[in-house]
């Protein structure tokens, strides 16, 4: 039985290129308790790797969190499957603006001890004890209610790019480190402010929701779906899209645009740019927002040192990515000194 994806990325890319087939990128998650996680990973990698479908999925006791792309022609037995698991029947698929059939080149299915890393270590609060959910007509209400108060749950690379009209994006490498900083920033408001939040596709909203409840705030809501639903409602029912520029997303693609403004610059040039793309040199591999024209000055490296590396021969460069990444003792996310016109 294979329980283990065994082509490479690179021959699956040949294949889909091929195969020419349509395919949906899609998200969703679900918190829930299950008992035994490595059986139940086991059991979704045997019924998707027979649908054909892709991606990145973390299981844990606390639930699942997927990043998908499944063949249009096979959507309907994959939802299927979904619906024959009681706590995922009916559970919201968050379904890509701009479709891509490459978004994702394996099938990885990963035990974590969390589906959420939170670096939290308080087991007091009920995660499932969440917020009001609200939808794309009723956030934009909340967002013109002067009572309101708007945060941005992602990283500052994420909201860099992109992010709600007047929302607070506190500028932070880990989903953890904004927890505590937005409840001291807003601790005199627990009671007679509306907490409203968002995230990419909801899962960092709905924890994030339960811990405030748990901290003491009283009106608290996120938007159900995050950006990837809000974008898809906004254009169905023909809303007031309050998103400014593009929405980052977790796979090949990097961004999905939900408004024309460009809200970024080139890390390089300073010239307005949104484009994420990681260092050419793979001993880097820093993420980062690069314009055309630096892209091609710079051959898709992040600074002179990495343009030198890519030039050494191929074993030179292979002893640079051994052990523990260098770029890790230097980089972050989008941060390095390196870096001109980093915000």
């Amino acid at each position: 039985m294979q329980l283990y994806n065994k082509m490479s990325a690179k021959e699956r890319a040949a294949m889909l290129e091929e195969a020419g087939e349509d395919r949906l990128t899609l998200s969703f998650y679900q918190y829930a308790k299950i008992g035994n996680p490595t059986l139940f990973r086991n059991h979704l990698f045997v019924a998707w790797d027979e649908l054909d479908v892709l991606g990145r999925i973390y299981v844990a006791h606390e639930g699942i969190n997927a990043q998908l792309s499944v063949p249009a022609k096979n959507f309907k037995k994959f939802k299927k499957f979904l619906d024959g698991i009681y706590f995922l029947k009916g559970v919201r698929l968050n379904i890509a603006i701009e479709q891509d059939m490459m978004s994702f080149l394996k099938l990885k299915i990963k035990v974590r001890s969390k589906i959420l890393a939170d670096g939290l270590n308080d087991d007091t609060f009920d995660v499932t004890n969440k917020g009001v959910h609200v939808n794309a007509e009723a956030f934009n209400k909340l967002l013109d209610d002067p009572n309101t108060i708007l945060v941005d749950m992602r990283n500052h690379y994420e909201s860099e790019i992109g992010h709600f009209q007047g929302a607070i994006t506190p500028d932070v490498d880990t989903f953890r480190d904004s927890l505590d900083i937005i409840e001291e920033d807003l601790k005199d408001h627990k009671e007679d402010k509306n907490l409203v939040m968002y995230c990419t596709g909801g899962i960092r909203c709905e924890k994030a929701s339960a811990y405030y409840k748990h901290k003491g705030f009283k009106k608290v809501f996120q938007l159900e779906g995050g950006i990837i639903e809000y974008a898809r409602q906004v254009k169905d029912q023909e809303l007031e899209n309050k998103f400014l520029g593009k929405n980052f997303v977790f796979d090949h693609r990097r961004g999905e645009r939900i408004s024309d403004e460009i809200i970024s610059k080139c890390h390089q040039c300073g010239k307005p740019c949104d484009t994420h793309v990681n260092c050419a040199n793979e001993a880097c591999h820093l993420l980062f927002i690069q314009c055309e024209e630096c892209a091609a000055k710079m051959e898709n490296c992040c600074s002179d040192d990495c343009v030198e590396v890519i030039h050494l021969p191929y074993e030179e460069q292979k002893k640079l990515r051994r052990g523990t990444h260098n770029s890790n003792k230097i980089f972050k996310k989008g941060r390095s000194e390196k870096l001109k016109f980093k915000n």
